[in-house]
C-alpha cells in the first residue's frame, strides 16, 4: 500500500510513502514497549504537564498544521484551523481535569478497606481516518497517553504528512522518541500488529466494515477494543421549534467538512406543520454555501477528499433516485475529473434505498415529513446506526423527554451534535461501542484494579 498526498483540489501528487516492512513494524513495537516502561512510570501530573505542552505546540503551529489538513484532504482552511484549535483545547482540558479521573478511589467495607486503581494497559494501536486527521487521532490518543499508555497510530493512506507532523510534534513536546509513533501499514499488517503479543488494545474510527474486522480480531485475541463507526444522524424539528435557527444549524451540521462527518445531521425529520417553513429556510441556507479553493477563507465547501468517495456517493444518490427518491435541491457531481460534489436534498426515502440503508458521506441530506412527535421518534430510530441525534423545540422539557427515547450515543437539544472533550463520545448499534473523552473515555484503556485490605 502507498501512502500518498494527492491534493483533492487539483489532483497534484505531492508526496509518497511506502508501507513499513515487517522489521520496521517490529522495531516500532519494541520501541513503543520500551517507551511505555518510562512513560507509565512518570507521575500522572508529570504526564499532564507534557499533555499541556502538546496543546501549546498545536496552538503555536495552528496555521502550518491546518494547511497540511487542507492540502491532504481538502477541508476548507477556516475549518482546518478550527480543528487544530479544538485539538489544543482537548489537550488543555485533559491536562487539567484528567489527573482527577485517574485518582485512586478509596471505599470503606465492613471488615476491610478497598482501593480502586486506574493503571495503564501498555501499547495501544489506533486505526484512524482521514476526515479529521488531527482531531480523531488526539481524541483517542490524549486520554490514552495521559493514562500512561503509549501509542502506535496507523493513519489513513491519504493523510501521511498530517500524521508524521503529529508524531514529530508529540514526541518533541514530551522529549521521548517513541511515546507516539506512526506506522504506515496495509490491512494485513494491521491484523499482524493487533495480534502481536505486546499490543494491549485497539481503537478504530472508520467504516462499519473496518470496525467489524478489527473487532473480530480483537475479540479473538481477547484485547480491549473501542470503535467509533458511521452514522446517519437524525435531526428532529418539532412544530414549536425556532425554524430559522433550526434550518441554519441543520445545513451547518450537514455541510461541515463538506459533509464528510460521521456525526453530521444526515436525516432531517420534520413535523408536517413546520415542514414548508423549514424547507424554505433550508433552501435559503443552501444558497449561501460557497464552493471553491479550500485555501480561500471565504469558502465553506471544498472538494471531496478522494475521487472514489465522490464516485461512491454519486452511485448511492443515483440508485436511490432510480428507486423513487425525489430531488428537492439538485446537485451532485460537478464535472468529470473534479472532486467537487454539489450539495443535494432528497425526499421520499424508503427502505432498500442506499439513502435509507447506508451512510451518505458527503453533502447530501434527506428529508422525512412526519405527522407527530411519536412518528418522528419512530423514524429517527429506524436505522441500524446510533451515533447522534438532535432535537429542536421551544419546549425544552418535551425535547428532553424525546431525547430519552432516541437510540443514540449523543443527543443535542436546540443545537447540532458535536464532540466535546468534557463529555464521553461514541455510539450504539452499528455505530460502534465504547467511549472516547470525558471520564468514561479515559478509563476505556486502563486496568481498573481492585485492592482489598482486610482489617486485622
Amino acid at each position: 500500500m502507498t501512502f500518498q498526498t494527492i491534493n483533492p483540489f487539483n489532483g497534484v501528487k505531492e508526496a509518497n510513502f511506502s508501507s513499513f516492512t515487517v522489521s520496521q513494524i517490529e522495531n516500532s513495537i519494541n520501541k513503543a514497549v520500551a517507551a511505555y516502561r518510562e512513560w507509565s512510570a512518570l507521575p500522572v501530573q508529570t504526564r499532564a504537564g507534557f499533555i499541556k505542552k502538546i496543546g501549546q505546540a498545536l496552538e503555536n503551529n495552528t496555521e502550518r498544521l491546518a494547511r497540511l489538513v487542507t492540502l491532504e484532504m481538502g477541508k476548507p482552511i477556516a475549518q482546518s484551523i478550527a480543528e487544530i484549535k479544538k485539538c489544543a483545547w482537548l489537550c488543555s482540558h485533559f491536562a487539567t481535569a484528567g489527573p482527577d479521573f485517574l485518582k485512586e478511589k478509596k471505599i470503606s467495607l465492613d471488615d476491610a478497606d478497598g482501593r480502586i486503581l486506574y493503571q495503564p494497559l501498555g501499547v495501544l494501536l489506533g486505526v484512524m481516518p482521514w476526515n479529521f486527521p488531527f482531531w480523531q487521532a488526539l481524541r483517542f490518543g490524549v486520554p490514552a497517553l495521559l493514562a500512561g499508555n503509549t501509542i502506535l497510530l496507523k493513519p489513513a493512506p491519504n493523510v501521511p504528512q498530517c500524521s508524521l507532523a503529529l508524531e514529530k510534534l508529540i514526541n518533541e513536546a514530551v522529549g521521548m522518541e517513541a511515546v507516539f509513533q506512526i506506522v504506515f501499514a496495509d490491512v494485513q499488517q494491521v491484523e499482524q500488529i493487533l495480534r502481536h503479543e505486546k499490543i494491549a488494545g485497539v481503537a478504530l474510527t472508520g467504516s462499519e466494515k473496518a470496525g467489524g474486522s478489527v473487532a473480530a480480531i480483537a475479540g479473538s485475541e481477547i484485547k480491549k477494543c473501542v470503535l467509533e463507526l458511521g452514522g446517519s444522524d437524525a435531526f428532529l424539528v418539532l412544530s414549536d421549534a425556532n425554524i430559522p435557527a433550526a434550518a441554519q444549524a441543520a445545513v451547518q451540521s450537514r455541510m461541515n467538512n463538506t459533509g464528510q462527518t460521521c456525526i453530521a445531521a444526515k436525516r432531517f425529520i420534520v413535523e408536517k406543520s413546520a415542514a414548508d417553513d423549514f424547507l424554505n429556510e433550508v433552501f435559503n441556507n443552501y444558497m449561501t454555501l460557497k464552493a471553491g479553493d479550500p485555501n480561500d477563507e471565504s469558502v465553506n465547501l471544498g472538494p471531496l477528499a478522494r475521487p472514489d468517495l465522490l464516485e461512491n456517493l454519486q452511485s448511492q444518490v443515483e440508485k436511490s433516485i432510480q428507486s423513487g427518491a425525489q430531488i428537492l435541491i439538485d446537485g451532485g457531481r460537478a464535472a468529470y475529473g473534479s472532486n467537487f460534489f454539489r450539495p443535494m436534498l432528497l425526499t421520499n426515502i424508503q427502505p432498500g434505498m442506499p439513502a435509507f440503508d447506508q451512510e451518505l458521506f458527503g453533502p447530501v441530506a434527506t428529508v422525512f415529513v412526519v405527522n407527530d412527535v411519536a412518528e418522528a421518534v419512530k423514524v429517527a430510530n429506524n436505522t441500524r446506526f446510533g451515533l447522534g441525534a438532535a432535537i429542536w423545540s421551544d419546549d425544552v422539557e418535551k425535547a428532553n423527554h424525546v431525547a430519552e427515547k432516541l437510540e443514540a450515543g449523543a443527543i443535542a437539544v436546540n443545537d447540532f451534535v458535536r464532540s466535546d472533550p468534557r463529555l464521553p463520545f461514541g455510539g450504539i448499534k452499528k455505530s460502534g461501542f465504547g467511549r472516547e473523552m470525558g471520564l468514561e473515555g479515559i478509563r476505556e484503556f486502563v486496568n481498573i484494579k481492585t485492592v482489598v485490605n482486610k482489617k486485622i
